[in-house]
């Protein structure tokens, strides 16, 4: 009978691994939070990766939290935007730093309130607010100053950022998912903020999902998830996934080059 179940266990097959449809690669690049230095060093570091490969149809994914922290929010922004512009398969996720940052832009004290506590003063200083005005501001003031100075291609750029996106076996989300939710019905508060349940679920979800938003000092790299958020303000380490067929890579900004 032992040797029945072994003969049995060993021919049942193994669990697929996730794949990407064929002939595309996916760079999906973690949280960025004001760093620009990082940014261009990682970006140059892809193309880089990408150009040493075979042929294919190459997507960038920016899985949000560009913004907050770290001292170049504005020109983080402006970089992206330039990309964007010039880059056909760029995708870009609304993280929760994005959200608090669109409800202060738009008038929202208490949004302005929790803006500041999470990051958001280097944030305001990169607009073009000095130090002593914004030290010298109440909440209802600085909302003021902070909407009257971010342009509006700034807003309107960071308010067509998706929540998430699905490329064969992966889905692509900010913070995580409700486990036990089916895809289409996840709350997009969900998506740009859970942690636990989240984290620590180990259940096969449909898709392996790649997210950020939870800091950890190396990428997080589980059967069910990829969490590549690094801690890039403070760690000095921007990191990316890639993905092509059943592969998966990293690049980091402390790695070699």
């Amino acid at each position: 009978m032992v040797l029945k179940r072994l003969l049995s266990a060993a021919r049942k097959p193994k669990p697929a691994r996730h794949r990407i449809p064929s002939g595309q690669r996916v760079y999906a690049v973690g949280d960025i939070h004001g760093r620009l230095d990082l940014l261009d060093d990682l970006l140059s570091r892809i193309d880089r990766d990408d150009a040493q490969r075979q042929a294919a149809e190459t997507t960038l994914i920016f899985l949000g939290d560009l913004v907050d922290r770290g001292p170049d929010s504005f020109c983080v922004v402006e970089r992206l935007m330039q990309l964007h512009a010039t880059r056909r398969q760029t995708h870009f996720l609304m993280g929760n730093h994005e959200e608090v940052f669109l409800l202060a832009a738009s008038g929202d004290v208490q949004a302005t309130r929790q803006f500041v506590r999470i990051g958001g003063r280097e944030t305001i200083l990169s607009y073009g607010i000095g130090e002593k005005a914004y030290r010298d501001a109440d909440f209802e003031e600085l909302t003021e100053l902070f909407a009257r100075h971010v342009p509006p291609e700034h807003i309107a750029f960071l308010s067509s950022f998706e929540n998430s996106l699905e490329i064969g076996d992966y889905l692509f989300v900010h913070a995580g998912i409700r486990p036990g939710v089916p895809i289409e019905g996840q709350s997009p508060s969900d998506l740009r903020w859970i942690r636990d349940p989240f984290l620590s679920d180990e259940r096969d979800h449909g898709r392996c999902v790649v997210h950020g938003h939870s800091i950890r000092q190396e990428i997080d790299l589980r059967p069910n998830r990829i969490g590549i958020d690094t801690g890039a303000y403070a760690s000095n380490r921007l990191s990316a996934v890639g993905l092509q067929d059943d592969g998966c890579w990293f690049l980091s900004t402390n790695d070699s080059p």
